[in-house]
């Protein structure tokens, strides 16, 4: 059983470092529901 499973998750990922889509997909693969996702820039 996973950590995730079951668990709703926002994604925050960074533009220079590793994508939003990139960490959901990995979530997801875990079990978890990704309700929010974005990749932004952090200056």
């Amino acid at each position: 059983m996973s950590i995730l499973n079951g668990k709703k998750v926002i994604i925050i990922g960074d533009r220079d470092g590793i994508p939003g889509p990139a960490i959901a997909a990995c979530a997801e693969s875990a079990g978890a529901e990704v309700v929010f996702s974005s990749t932004e820039c952090f200056v």
